[in-house]
């Protein structure tokens, strides 16, 4: 039977086979699969993540927290492999119950604060340490306005453009069409906000920048997907041009490296508990 014949049944019945890259660890239902503890390392957050770009949103904050003089942002990055099952530990699921990366623990509270979803934890962090993110008015809302921006797109993005693009067992026309119209409508997005601005929300680099960058930056310079020809990325002139500025922050060039595993192995870094990880 072609996917142009499916018919879904009255009542859809979860098959355990599946086909795809995740097929062996997607699953309709919550809640932790085996028990395992969370580390916990020496410093006051600790992060569990993967080098994902939803992974590198917090671990860019971090870096640039540092690099800013907040010597209190000190953390411990903690690889969770989702290829392998690690965010259905119990200690996982009790840090964040959604079971996706990334989880921040933050252990300068009494009891321990967990924080999950990524712009949580970004919010989280620039409020504690009055950075990266404007105290009020109109400059705040904006900065939220495109952080939450890029929560709402980015699965637009990668669930559905990149995984009918890159991950899906089969190649089929009008899932690719229909989520590619969307990529390049959000690119053009950017691109019309980021010809009158430097940084999403003006001069000033925010946590909304942060959040956007390894998404769409990644997609315009790093390839993500192997999509650049296909998206034609480089007509998106002003995304390219902010993306290749954030892409030279020395912080963001040690954030993109945390908890990651695949590339180049002198970009990945499976766990990160100091400023020293990153001389090895």
């Amino acid at each position: 039977m072609s996917e142009q014949d499916y018919t879904p049944p009255r009542v859809w019945q979860w098959e355990k086979k599946g086909e795809g890259r995740f097929a062996n660890i997607n699953r309709p239902i919550a809640g932790p699969t085996h028990e395992a503890d969370l580390p916990v390392g020496k410093h006051p957050h600790q992060l569990y993540s993967l080098g994902t770009p939803n992974g590198q949103k917090v671990t860019i904050l971090f870096e640039e927290l540092l690099a800013a003089g907040h010597a209190d942002a000190e953390y411990d990055a903690w690889l969770i492999n989702i290829l392998e099952g690690d965010q259905f530990s119990s200690g996982f699921v009790a840090a964040n119950p959604n079971s996706k990366i990334p989880a921040l623990v933050d252990h300068s509270t009494s009891p321990p604060t967990r924080v999950f979803e990524s712009g949580a934890i970004l919010v989280h962090l620039a409020e504690k340490f009055g950075a990266f993110l404007p105290t009020a008015g109109a400059a705040r809302a904006e900065c939220l306005s495109w952080l939450f921006w890029q929560m709402g797109s980015a699965p637009f993005l990668g669930g559905g453009f990149g995984h009918f693009y890159a991950y899906a067992p089969t190649k089929q026309e009008y899932p690719i069409n229909r989520f590619t119209m969307e990529a390049k409508r959000q690119l053009d997005v950017l691109n019309r906000n980021l010809a009158e601005r430097r940084f999403m929300t003006g001069d000033e680099y925010t946590i909304a920048d942060m959040a956007i960058w390894p998404w769409y930056g990644g997609v315009v310079i790093n390839n993500l997907y192997d999509a650049a020809e296909f998206l034609q990325v480089d007509s998106y002139t002003h995304v390219v041009r902010w993306a290749n500025e954030i892409a030279a922050r020395p912080a963001v060039q040690r954030g993109r490296r945390v908890n990651r595993i695949m590339g180049p192995e002198d970009e990945q870094m499976r766990e990160r508990h100091g400023p020293e990880d990153f001389e090895r």
